[in-house]
């Protein structure tokens, strides 16, 4: 079985705190300036702290009973991909994180996938309905 790297694994850890505590405003803490999230709802990737930490923060506001289960490590162990699940406006969906780690431990990457195309229709149209007014932050980043 594959383990993360010990910069990674700090790093994972201080995820679980962050995820657990539903305060996402900390992400920035583990997550490089310049980090790359692609979402499910959107093709472009958005880049930089601010408009992950926004997605992030948004996001634990519309899943309902969001819950982790299974962690898979990749070989070179700076990566995982954390399997979830979680409730939209009556919607179950599952999903899962992956979240790439540079050498020092900051999130490089994270990309999100979710199923099924209900659950996923169900979170997009509570997204834009709360970042209604604040798409800039997300066009732009600060990368």
């Amino acid at each position: 079985m594959t383990e993360l790297k010990d910069s990674a694994q700090t790093a994972l850890a201080r995820w679980r705190e962050v995820a657990a505590s539903g305060d996402f405003s900390k992400v920035g803490e583990i997550a490089r300036k310049d980090v790359i999230f692609r979402s499910p709802v959107v093709y472009k990737p958005y880049k930089g702290r601010e408009a992950l930490t926004l997605v992030l923060t948004t996001v634990i506001k519309v899943f309902e009973d969001f819950t982790y289960h299974r962690q898979f490590v990749s070989e070179d162990g700076l990566s995982v991909a954390l399997e979830f699940s979680a409730h939209v406006g009556g919607k179950e969906l599952k999903g899962a994180d992956f979240i790439k780690f540079g050498e020092d431990g900051m999130i490089e990457e994270f990309e999100v996938m979710i199923r099924p195309a209900s659950g996923l229709m169900a979170l997009g149209q509570a997204m834009g309905a709360k970042l209604e007014g604040k798409l800039d932050i997300l066009k732009g980043g600060d990368a």
